[in-house]
């Protein structure tokens, strides 16, 4: 399966963002025909007079045509809120398939992990890990149902967003802890371990966006709470 995600690198308002073009120099690197799914995210920092109001319909329309000429099959998109992701579907012809969020018991993302199972569009989780910041390796709710299920706390953090319905891509830098995450297909987390992990109460992105997009002077995002529409 290949798949590539289409950044937002313009200063231009998004349907000027040449989608067409970035989708073939992907295949050209790929050295594909076609890509199974092409997700719309975004990629950089703002800088002063770059960053203008998204228009996610200009954009949208653009990857819809890419489907229709059959260069991509499926069409998604990234770190959307709630909010962004009701304007898109009010006017969407062809529905995103797939969401791709952060996720993991130490950020579950319920109002928009929610959303996606209303609209029938798959999640992917990233950094289902956590990170340094967010230790959940360590975390005493994860340790012990690792110790329970005699697995280590990563493969159940990766089992456990399996296990919510949602597909999930750790990140790792070695081969031999790559095989080991796909190793979680064979087993479960307890019924009563599973929602214990679900109740872990102390909840935080990883990733807020904050140094890619929060300009405090210009564009439209000042703070990490305007990216995400304040939705918590």
């Amino acid at each position: 399966m290949w798949i590539q995600r289409l950044g937002m690198k313009s200063k231009k308002r998004c349907n000027d963002l040449r989608v067409l073009p970035a989708l073939m120099k992907s295949l050209n690197e790929l050295q594909q025909d076609y890509l199974d799914l092409y997700l719309d995210g975004a990629s950089r920092p703002p800088k002063v007079g770059e960053v203008l109001d998204f228009d996610w319909e200009g954009v949208w329309r653009e990857m819809e045509k890419l489907v229709t000429d059959k260069l991509v099959r499926d069409i998604g998109v990234c770190n959307f809120t709630v909010k962004k992701l009701n304007k898109l579907l009010d006017i969407a012809q062809i529905m995103p398939s797939v969401y791709q969020m952060e996720m993991h018991p130490g950020w579950r993302n319920e109002k928009m992990f929610e959303a996606c199972k209303k609209n029938s569009i798959h999640v992917t989780v990233y950094s289902p890990l956590g990170s340094r910041e967010i230790d959940l390796i360590h975390h005493p709710v994860v340790e012990r149902v690792a110790r329970k299920v005699n697995k280590s706390a990563g493969k159940v953090l990766v089992r456990w967003a399996i296990q919510r319905g949602t597909s999930t891509i750790p990140k790792s830098d070695h081969s031999e802890r790559i095989k080991e995450n796909l190793k979680v297909f064979s087993w479960g987390i307890p019924k009563h371990d599973f929602q214990a992990l679900c109740d872990i109460p102390d909840q935080a992105r990883v990733l807020d966006g904050e140094e890619l997009f929060v300009n405090k002077t210009d564009g439209p995002y000042r703070s990490v709470a305007d990216i995400w529409n304040h939705e918590v």
